[in-house]
């Protein structure tokens, strides 16, 4: 559940970019329902997961997906320094899940 809740989360955001401030109809019908489905899927993943270490996972695998995906989709490009933070929330995340109380 909260693997989709980071997709659809990605899916907003980009979606929101493609909106163009909202003045783009159908990306912002797309976004709003995104980011829905994102705060739907996110609040039943915290039925089974704690709230701290389910919210740093469902925002790093938004700013993760959405950071390539801007990459691919607007050019965009990183530093350095951007790469190595990314990696570090990478290893953040990869941390949350290996010590992670069962």
């Amino acid at each position: 559940m909260l693997l989709l809740a980071g997709i659809f989360e990605i899916i907003w955001a980009i979606t929101m970019k493609y909106s163009n401030g909202f003045s783009v109809l159908i990306p912002s019908i797309i976004t709003v329902v995104a980011y829905i489905l994102s705060a739907v899927f996110l609040a039943y993943a915290l039925k089974y997961l704690p709230l701290g270490m389910a919210y740093a996972m469902w925002v790093a695998f938004g700013i993760i997906g959405t950071t390539i995906l801007a990459i691919l989709l607007f050019n965009e490009k990183l530093t350095v320094l951007q790469i190595s933070s990314l990696i570090l929330i990478i290893i953040g995340v990869i941390g949350l899940k290996l010590f992670a109380k069962q």
